[in-house]
């Protein structure tokens, strides 16, 4: 039977940085464009927790009943290793999707965005489907796009609209770099998997580019956001701090290029979340000061 301190491992802690950057990108958004609501922040924030904590059980539980998470390296795997009951795992990861859920629905309630329920519910299906079901599009090397779309555009996109019922090149900017810096942060989980997820059917990008290829790609990631936020400058010139986050990107690119592998990796999933975290700070006191 897992400990309490191994279903808190479980739960993935160093990923909730995908969580924190798009609320606050999305804020910060909001406040450039005149008004920004911090209790409708708040619960932007839950939401998003609500949704990363759920599919990181969520996967726990559908690659560790599949065999997929036997032979892995990296984080504590709740079901491959043999921890807590399959069960167990799937009921916490339904209960942080009802979270969500709940906190969504309020959130929808007092900002009057209607329209985001429905975007909402596609959320959690999405992220359960990331490696659940009969057919998981994670498995099919399609992670990166939902991920993008769900942890990037709508996280920062439906933070701003719930605030302000507005967007601007800015925003989609924002949005374009915290869903990036996501993307990559897979990028580098599925790097490291690329023997396991091989052998055990897993055709992740990763998987289907090769090892050399899904390094580049990981770089353009990172190099990425620094490109939105001279973008977003056009609109906001203080957005331009966000560069500030550069030796960070700097610092783990030069991790992945050299050709670490294995738990060699690990410290690059940290440290593309610090830069997340990083460029998404400077991002949102850029826009906070272009107000």
């Amino acid at each position: 039977m897992a400990s309490s301190a191994q279903w808190v491992a479980g739960a993935r802690p160093r990923t909730l940085p995908a969580a924190v950057a798009p609320v606050a990108v999305g804020t910060g958004s909001a406040h450039a464009l005149g008004h920004s609501d911090l209790g409708l922040a708040l619960l932007a924030l839950l939401v998003a927790v609500g949704l990363q904590i759920g599919v990181n059980y969520a996967n726990d539980y559908s690659d560790g009943i599949r065999g997929t998470d036997e032979r892995r390296v990296g984080p504590i795997r709740l079901v491959g290793q043999r921890l807590a009951d399959p069960a167990n795992v799937r009921l916490m990861a339904f209960l942080w999707f009802g979270f969500a859920a709940v906190t969504g629905l309020a959130l929808v309630a007092l900002s009057g965005a209607w329209a985001l329920l429905l975007i909402g519910g596609l959320a959690i299906v999405a992220a359960w489907r990331y490696t659940g079901g009969a057919n998981p599009y994670g498995y099919r090397g399609l992670g990166e796009v939902m991920v993008f779309i769900f942890f990037g555009l709508v996280a920062v996109l439906g933070t701003t609209w719930t605030q302000v019922k507005e967007l601007d090149l800015a925003s989609w900017a924002g949005a374009t770099g915290v869903g990036a810096i996501t993307c990559a942060i897979l990028v580098a989980n599925n790097l490291r998997d690329i023997p396991g997820d091989t052998t055990s059917g897993k055709r992740t990008l990763a998987v289907r580019l090769g090892d050399a290829r899904t390094r580049w790609l990981y770089v353009a990631l990172i190099a990425l956001p620094l490109l939105a936020s001279v973008v977003a400058a056009l609109v906001h010139p203080w957005a331009l701090l966000a560069l500030g986050a550069a030796p960070l990107g700097v610092l783990t690119t030069r991790l992945v290029l050299r050709g670490a592998r294995g738990r060699g990796l690990v410290p690059v999933i940290g440290s593309t979340g610090l830069y997340q975290l990083g460029f998404s700070t400077l991002l949102t006191i850029g826009l906070v000061l272009s107000a």
